[in-house]
């Protein structure tokens, strides 16, 4: 049997310059670009990334048109990637980098059940929102074995797979996802539960707010929760759950409860009652992490 040389084929690829290959893995100068339109995950990677030595983070963007220009201009090693964004997907983003010069990708993505099962098939590298650390190092070491063993063009081959796949996963989705009536106006809508971002209880309805708009269904709370359980929602009091694929931004009030900005300009304040479990998942994206409940 004969044996491939990794460090031949990534010669042979025009990366081993760049990786700086050895044993597997790589050197010191490997450049990273983050593109996602959350600041709470940029964040994150951006620490880990600093606690990596190896790393050397050269681009940082939410914009995700503004990022594709910059990598056009300098194709970096690694890319960290967002898979939903406004304005532009990841996958678009993707899918218009050369094929020559395209880096080794991580997809970033909120959970998603059929998105997953694509990538658990895949060579191609992801990180599930939210993450820690030691989920970061993981997917790291195994982006440096891939690193050793392909090339821009094999890579190329097997982004196009992915895209294949998490394509056929959306259409299976968008068949599956649940939909929710709900009243507004004096109409009744059909609403894509994952568009909502927020429920709160009001006497014996439940306030659904979907961007600026505000939806009510004659139910319980816990019964809304139940129907929207393919969302990750978070409950912040006893009468309001937001969906954390939907929260913008994070801050604290002078007592230690978490201020809450959604996609839609909403703002929501957690209450104390369940202000330490709204900190314990919130720490796993390094937001708001003081060291204590407050």
């Amino acid at each position: 049997m004969v044996r491939r040389n990794p460090l031949a084929r990534a010669a042979r690829c025009g990366r081993l310059g760049e990786l700086n290959l050895t044993d597997g893995g790589w050197g010191s100068a490997v450049n990273v670009i983050i593109v996602d339109d959350e600041p709470a995950a940029r964040r994150a990677l951006r620490e880990y990334c600093a606690n990596a030595p190896q790393l050397t983070l050269i681009g940082e963007f939410g914009d995700p048109r503004a990022a594709l220009q910059a990598i056009r201009a300098r194709p970096p090693d690694l890319l960290f990637l967002d898979i939903q964004m406004d304005g532009m997907t990841g996958l678009a983003l993707a899918r218009a980098l050369d094929p020559q010069t395209l880096p080794l990708i991580v997809f970033v993505t909120a959970y998603d059940q059929y998105a997953l099962e694509a990538f658990e098939v895949s060579a191609t590298d992801y990180l599930l929102k939210p993450f820690d650390e030691e989920r970061f190092q993981k997917t790291l070491a195994r982006v440096q074995h891939r690193a050793a063993a392909s090339g821009a063009q094999e890579r190329h081959g097997e982004l196009a797979a992915l895209l294949a796949r998490l394509e056929r996963s959306a259409r299976t989705a968008t068949d599956n996802r649940p939909r929710l009536l709900a009243e507004s106006g004096g109409r009744m809508h059909m609403l894509d539960v994952t568009q909502v971002e927020m429920l709160e209880a009001d006497r014996n309805y439940v306030k659904l707010a979907v961007g600026r708009d505000v939806y009510h269904v004659r139910s319980t709370l816990a019964q809304a929760e139940k129907t929207l359980q393919s969302e990750p929602m978070l409950r912040i009091s006893r009468s309001c759950l937001v969906n954390i694929n939907h929260l913008r931004e994070i801050s604290r009030t002078p007592r230690g409860d978490f201020i809450l900005v959604l996609n839609g300009g909403r703002t929501v304040t957690s209450s104390e009652g369940y202000r330490e479990a709204v900190r314990e998942y919130l720490a796993r994206l390094k937001v708001g992490t003081d060291g204590g409940s407050g």
